[in-house]
């Protein structure tokens, strides 16, 4: 039997997300970036698990990579920081086609939104995608209220632009070195979605692995 996707060398490996065999080449090269792969996958595991072994080189022009976040802004507003991570699992959930690279289309969009607001400009531009764009404004309607509940406190300090800037720098880096780079990648939501096992609104989908 011939590979159905590149048509030349013989089908070994069976793929769960195509529900037919292709070949081992094309398993590694179109993984998470043609085929959309369910994340219970053997070969996936296997893939993620090497990975983790070879930590990936991020490129010089990354942005925001040159951003100093203050670790005690971290540990003065993790009630945030949760809300943030949250949000995004419970948008990735409600919306199974998010991948890695919407995440961090997201978070590097608000981040640089906020980047400006602490300048004294505010200059908005959401994502272009949908999923993106959509995912931007769940993130931003959270901060907002978040800063309206702490500004209402009498008992708690208001968090400042400048701080919500070091938040979403945080994720967006911890995205960056959670994901692998592929188009299709959910390594980064998987994560997130490990951090709040007991939600309900995170509750996986059932396996998608047809049995040949």
């Amino acid at each position: 039997m011939t590979c159905p996707i590149c048509e030349k060398r013989k089908a070994a490996r069976f793929c769960p997300a195509k529900g037919e065999k292709i070949c081992a080449v094309c398993c590694g090269t179109e993984r998470e970036v043609s085929i959309d792969c369910p994340t219970d996958c053997s070969y996936l595991v296997a893939a993620h698990r090497y990975e983790d072994q070879h930590q990936r080189t991020l490129p010089g022009d990354t942005p925001l990579l040159d951003v100093k976040v203050p670790q005690d802004v971290i540990y003065a507003h993790q009630n945030v920081l949760s809300g943030l991570a949250f949000t995004a699992a419970k948008f990735s959930a409600a919306h199974p086609a998010t991948s890695d690279p919407d995440i961090l289309a997201a978070l590097e969009a608000l981040a640089e939104t906020y980047k400006t607001l602490n300048s004294g400009i505010y200059y908005e531009k959401p994502p272009d995608a949908t999923l993106p764009r959509e995912l931007y404004a769940a993130l931003s309607q959270l901060l907002n209220e978040s800063k309206q509940q702490l500004a209402e406190r009498p008992d708690s300090m208001p968090i400042k632009d400048s701080e919500i800037f070091s938040l979403l720098v945080f994720l967006y880096r911890m995205a960056l070195l959670r994901t692998n780079g592929r188009p299709r990648a959910r390594r980064y939501i998987e994560f997130l979605r490990g951090q709040f096992p007991a939600a309900p609104e995170l509750k996986r989908e059932e396996s998608r692995i047809i049995v040949p």
